[in-house]
């Protein structure tokens, strides 16, 4: 069957650079980091005390404050980023039929901080059960695409994907096939998270995931360094506004770029730890390469995972260069993990927010906080460190790897007629 073009015509973004796209997209190619002593709860007892937060973010300058009272921070984060891709697309359920339109909304763990705050108010009671009516709507994470839904009023596929750090490439992946098989006119497509609290940062602490360099934040988020000591966990939430080619011509939208193809595997092999030779990361791209019809050649820029863990990032290169061979080393690297710190759930689309960008400026945002070479890493890779770098921006793979063995990959590239 004959596949319909898919092109971006909307988006949102709302990080810890910034509560809009311009403020995110500024803050990437000036190199800004998003790192600073947490600030959501008391974390002076935490080996680590730092995170990327949403900075000047207050729900009820944009939400009813009876209404945001009933949904989890990450809810809120979505609904706020996705009032800024509906305006960006110019859509409405009165300018669009609503029955076409689709939310695929992620999050790679929910309501955690819901779930904390009644699970401890519990706790410190009799035992008499006293919850919130609104606990475990609050809680589940699939709240937010419905929540999405039901304040636009678009009523076509709307569902949650959950594959931990992959969740929203998964959901990009998957708004991309049901627009592709016409089974959508326009998905709002994405994903959010927000679990700065106790058990969040406890947890992650716990696994020895977390960078702890608290006498330096901003310049803790490490990718490639040869003394990054794990990640840097952050908040926020993106969206694309993601439409069928000739739904977007026929209502004479703004076309910001294709998305080319897209892809998805398992490592089977970890639940946490990456294949050591990237097995997984080099089968999704070869994957998404082929689901786009593209060779190595076509692509110019790689928006890696790159959470500045001392296995991922090592394990991640092998891959690329197995896939691109010789054009790995024309090719721009870099991760804006280096800013953000990791989005979790939400990385994959703020992270293909950036190469839409990328694609769009034709600017490749930079890798920060590079001081020392990793001898396990090769010296000829432009991991474009420090400063953003001009170049042609003809497409740009977006890698994302989750725990658990996910991996999902998606390309986007110039549109043309």
């Amino acid at each position: 069957m004959d596949l319909k073009r898919v092109v971006v015509t909307g988006i949102g973004a709302l990080t810890p650079l910034g509560n809009s796209v311009s403020e995110y997209w500024h803050g990437l190619i000036h190199g800004v980091s998003g790192a600073n002593p947490i600030t959501l709860f008391d974390a002076s007892k935490f080996k680590t005390r730092f995170a990327c937060e949403l900075k000047n973010f207050e729900p009820t300058d944009f939400l009813d404050r009876k209404e945001s009272r009933k949904i989890d921070r990450f809810t809120q984060t979505a609904l706020v980023c996705s009032d800024e891709a509906v305006k960006n697309a110019g859509i409405s359920k009165e300018t669009v039929n609503p029955d076409r339109v689709g939310v695929i909304f992620s999050s790679g763990i929910g309501g955690l901080i819901t779930f904390q705050q009644e699970v401890t108010e519990f706790a410190k009671g009799d035992g008499t059960p006293r919850f919130n009516p609104f606990f475990i709507p609050k809680m589940i994470l699939d709240i937010a695409a419905g929540q999405i839904s039901m304040r636009h009023g678009f009523r076509g596929p709307n569902y949650a994907v959950v594959s931990a750090c992959a969740s929203s490439t998964h959901a990009i992946m998957d708004a991309f096939n049901l627009i592709r098989l016409g089974k959508a006119d326009i998905i709002l497509a994405g994903g959010s998270e927000s679990v700065i609290k106790e058990a969040g940062v406890g947890g992650f602490n716990a696994m020895k995931a977390l960078s702890e360099r608290n006498d330096d934040p901003q310049t803790a988020s490490r990718p490639f360094d040869k003394d990054r000591d794990g990640f840097v966990i952050g908040e926020g939430a993106g969206m694309l506004v993601m439409e069928s080619l000739e739904h977007a011509i026929a209502r004479g939208a703004n076309i910001v770029c294709e998305i080319a193809g897209a892809g998805a595997t398992a490592d089977a092999h970890h639940i946490t730890a990456p294949h050591p030779e990237g097995l997984g990361a080099k089968n999704v791209m070869f994957a998404t390469l082929e689901d786009a019809g593209m060779k190595p050649e076509d692509i110019d820029y790689i928006n890696v995972h790159g959470t500045s863990t001392p296995l991922g990032d090592i394990s991640e290169v092998k891959a690329i260069q197995a896939v691109f061979g010789d054009h790995a080393y024309n090719l721009n690297i870099s991760s804006t993990k280096s800013m953000t710190g990791h989005l979790l759930g939400a990385a994959g689309v703020i992270e293909a927010i950036a190469c839409v960008l990328a694609v769009k400026n034709d600017i490749v945002p930079p890798t920060i906080n590079h001081f020392t070479d990793d001898e396990g890493l090769d010296p000829k890779l432009n991991f474009t460190f420090w400063k953003a770098q001009k170049r042609t921006v003809r497409a740009a793979l977006s890698n994302t790897f989750g725990f658990g063995g996910h991996n999902a990959s998606v390309i986007i590239k110039k549109y043309s007629v």
